[in-house]
């Protein structure tokens, strides 16, 4: 919500939902980027091929970077699993 001049107005809101699953890395890079960078669909066309160029750039990055985080957390998961005395639920997760 935003408040102006003393009256609060809604503001946009986008939802983005899955069936069954969790978002992929590529899902979540796509939202976090369309918070990081827009580009006008009245920009000049030297300006939006840049910004373009760029907005694919900080993709590719942030979806790597977003992989090697899941690979992290279920390395943290599985260490958990196996402290915990449930190597079996541990092998499962390792395979995931």
């Amino acid at each position: 919500m935003m408040i102006q001049g003393g009256k609060i107005e809604a503001g946009i809101v986008d939802v983005k939902t899955t069936n069954h699953r969790g978002f992929s890395p590529e899902e979540v890079a796509e939202r976090c980027l369309s918070k990081i960078i827009s580009v006008s669909d009245t920009a000049s066309p030297v300006i939006k091929e840049q910004a373009e160029a760029f907005q694919n750039h900080i993709r590719s990055v942030l979806v790597f970077y977003m992989k090697e985080m899941v690979q992290s957390d279920r390395t943290t998961t599985f260490n958990a699993l196996c402290e915990a005395g449930h190597k079996d639920l541990a092998e499962i997760i390792r395979r995931i």
